[in-house]
């Protein structure tokens, strides 16, 4: 536990020293509900905007800082040999992993501090109900989408190009997920391909849990969330490398 701990604190003192990373994972989400905030006003299908955008941001943040975030920091440092050298010292494998998730979910769970405190004292939304089964359906939110980020680092070649291609599927998602707003007037084919991508299923679980006190259990919403992080573990599991893959 003691290894535990120690690197859990680097992976801390490395996030928050890396101004990127700390900007475009952390700051970006906040930064998007003040601009999205200030330009929705009034009711968003019935709803007080705030409280609609508070839902949709949590769940673009989870995206951003399990999903990309993740991705994008195991590829660079697979392709600039970080990883390899790790690989070779004492540091037990499940340590590392363990620390670089519990360092995501504390990431998060900051982050998910200032987005609440924003949309509450900017934008007048209510403060989440039930809040200790929200924060729940939060942590699995990250575990989801960190296992997709996982398995999407498996895949991803080039360091060069990690933030692109990672960000060419995170915000099409969070658009057709409702986390900037909502979808009603979307296409139907649209609507149809947004049910199919996990972040959709997350913001109506958090919708549900959060600010309508209602329960966790939504068979489907989990069924969804857990397939996703699932094969993405699996993918991880099957073709991620310590060693640089780029030519």
């Amino acid at each position: 536990m003691k290894l535990y701990w120690h690197q859990l604190r680097g992976e801390q003192l490395l996030f928050w020293r890396t101004r990127e990373a700390a900007i475009f994972v952390f700051l970006f989400p906040v930064l998007l509900l003040l601009l999205v905030g200030s330009v929705y006003t009034g009711k968003i299908e019935g709803r007080d905007a705030g409280d609609v955008l508070l839902v949709g941001m949590i769940g673009y943040g989870v995206a951003n800082t399990a999903f990309s975030g993740l991705a994008i920091t195991l590829v660079i440092r697979r392709e600039g040999g970080v990883l390899k050298r790790l690989r070779a010292t004492p540091l037990p494998t499940w340590t590392y992993f363990a620390s670089l998730l519990s360092s995501t979910a504390i990431t998060f769970a900051l982050q998910g501090v200032a987005l609440v405190l924003l949309a509450r004292f900017a934008f007048g939304a209510q403060v989440p109900e039930r809040l200790p089964v929200f924060v729940f359906a939060c942590f699995l939110g990250t575990l989801a989408f960190a296992g997709v980020g996982l398995g999407t680092a498996a895949l991803i070649r080039s360091g060069e190009g990690s933030s692109a291609l990672v960000n060419l599927i995170v915000v099409p998602m969070a658009f057709l997920s409702g986390s900037f707003g909502s979808t009603e007037n979307y296409p139907e084919a649209l609507r149809r391909l947004g049910e199919l991508l996990p972040l959709k299923h997350f913001v109506d679980l958090v919708d549900a849990v959060g600010l309508d006190g209602g329960s966790l259990w939504r068979p489907t919403d989990l069924a969804v969330l857990l397939a996703w992080g699932g094969a993405g573990v699996l993918v991880a599991a099957r073709r991620f490398r310590w060693e640089p893959r780029a030519n």
